[in-house]
C-alpha cells in the first residue's frame, strides 16, 4: 500500500505536526529520512540536532511541503501533505513561520516591505501592517535599517530580517534551520528569547541547530537525528537560563 493510500493514525488533541514512518530516498537503498514518527504539540518547543547530512534541513523541507516523502504520512495543521494540490499549498505555508539558512530576501525589496509581505498576503491593512513590522523589527534591532536593501545589511542583519519575516503573522508553526548561525553570541540569545516567546504564546516551534550550548541553556525537548533516523528523542529538562 503506497504512502498516498495508508490512513494516519488518529491522534488526540490533534497536534499540529505528525509524522508516521516517514522515509526519504532520493537514490535507490540511500535514505534522507528513514522510517521517522514524531509528534510535536501545540506550543512545543523542540530542537532538531544531529551532524551535516543527518537530515534535519530535509525533515523541515517536509513540514511546510517543499518536499514530498517517499513513504509514511506527514500531516501539518490538520492538513495530509501527499494529498495537498499546488493550490492549496500556498494557503498551508501562509500559517507556517519559515527561517532558511540562506535567507531568501528580496534583494529588490526594501527591509520593510520583505517583511511585510506575509501581511499583505493575508490583506492586512496597511497602516496596521506597517506598525507591527515597525514593532518586530524593533525587537530584532534593525528598524533603522527598514528602509534598506537587503544586500546593504551584513549577513547577521539578514538574518535577523528573515526571523521578522517569520514571525510577523504569528504563525500557527516555526521552522527555523540554524537561525543563530552568522549572529554572535550575545544577538543569538536575543533572538533565541524571540523564537522561544512565540512558542510561550502557542507557535509551535522546531530549530535545527549545531549549537550544543543554546540546547543546554533553554532545556528543551530535543531530537537527534543520525542518517535519517531518530536517535534520540530526549524530553524537555524544564531548565532555561
Amino acid at each position: 500500500m503506497s504512502y498516498r493510500e495508508r490512513r494516519a493514525p488518529a491522534a488526540a488533541g490533534e497536534s499540529p505536526v505528525r509524522m508516521y514512518h516517514v522515509s526519504k530516498s532520493y537514490l535507490a537503498g540511500t535514505y534522507a529520512l528513514h522510517d521517522v514518527t514524531l509528534e510535536v504539540g501545540t506550543g512545543e518547543f523542540v530542537f532538531l540536532t544531529g551532524s551535516s547530512g543527518a537530515g534535519k534541513t530535509t525533515l523541515l523541507k517536509h513540514l511546510f511541503a517543499a518536499e514530498q516523502p517517499s513513504e509514511g504520512q506527514i500531516v501539518v495543521l490538520g492538513r495530509n501533505i501527499a494529498r495537498l494540490g499546488d493550490s492549496a499549498i500556498p494557503a498551508l505555508r501562509r500559517r507556517i513561520g519559515v527561517v532558511f539558512q540562506d535567507f531568501k530576501l528580496l534583494s529588490t525589496r526594501t527591509i520593510e516591505e520583505n517583511v511585510r509581505m506575509a501581511l499583505d498576503v493575508v490583506g492586512t491593512p496597511r497602516r496596521e501592517a506597517r506598525a507591527k513590522v515597525f514593532k518586530l523589527l524593533k525587537q530584532v534591532g534593525l528598524q533603522h535599517r527598514r528602509f534598506h536593501h537587503p544586500l546593504s545589511l551584513s549577513g547577521g542583519e539578514q538574518q535577523r530580517v528573515a526571523i521578522a519575516r517569520a514571525l510577523v503573522n504569528d504563525p500557527k508553526i516555526l521552522l527555523a534551520d540554524e537561525p543563530t548561525g552568522n549572529l554572535d553570541p550575545e544577538l543569538t540569545l536575543e533572538i533565541m528569547d524571540l523564537i522561544a516567546s512565540a512558542s510561550m504564546r502557542g507557535t509551535t516551534v522546531i530549530v535545527a541547530t549545531h549549537d550544543m550550548s543554546l540546547i543546554e541553556r533553554y532545556g528543551k525537548r530535543t531530537i537527534r537525528l543520525d542518517g535519517g533516523r531518530i536517535a534520540e528523542d530526549l524530553p524537555a529538562t524544564g531548565f532555561a537560563a
